[in-house]
């Protein structure tokens, strides 16, 4: 594992999953960005955070690192039993792949909107699991990873619900 940069916040993709500088990333660029908690906090340390929005979050968060493909660098438990694939497997994929080739120009547009924002709301779009099956991903809120001096590390979304969609 790399270190972190300067600024504390982590580099590398292959963080483990509960980070506790990646879960802080995570929740303050959220709260500096969106206006709003992620969450309320059931923690009293970073590291407490970190294995809860891991561990035991009611919704998916995933995120994706910054290159010209972004692969993604995180997936809590529920995103990962939602779409199928363990930590091993969703670290280092590509994001785009998480949706339908039909659906990735919407996901595509909305990536641009949280680039052009830095945050983005409202969105629901088409899914596929590892097991080929397609689902909706709806009340999706998505926003750049952005450290306190203004560092963009890639961008993260959470999907509060979920439904099947049809084949």
């Amino acid at each position: 594992m790399r270190s972190l940069d300067d600024g504390g916040t982590p580099t590398t993709p292959n963080r483990p999953a509960t980070n506790p500088a990646f879960a802080a990333l995570l929740l303050a660029s959220h709260l500096r960005l969106v206006g709003e908690p992620l969450c309320p906090a059931r923690w009293d340390t970073d590291q407490e955070a970190a294995r809860w929005l891991h561990d035991r979050a009611p919704f998916g968060l995933l995120a994706h690192d910054t290159s010209a493909d972004p692969l993604f660098v995180y997936a809590n438990s529920t995103a990962q039993e939602r779409f199928g694939y363990s930590w091993d497997e969703f670290v280092g994929m590509p994001s785009r792949l998480s949706a339908r080739p039909d659906g990735r120009r919407d996901r595509d547009a909305f990536v641009r909107a949280v680039r052009a924002d830095h945050y983005a709301t409202g969105y629901r779009g088409i899914r596929v699991g590892k097991d080929g099956r397609p689902f909706w991903i709806e009340d999706v809120t998505m926003w750049d990873l952005m450290d306190a001096r203004g560092g963009i590390h890639g961008q993260a979304a959470v999907f509060r619900s979920w439904s099947p969609a049809a084949g």
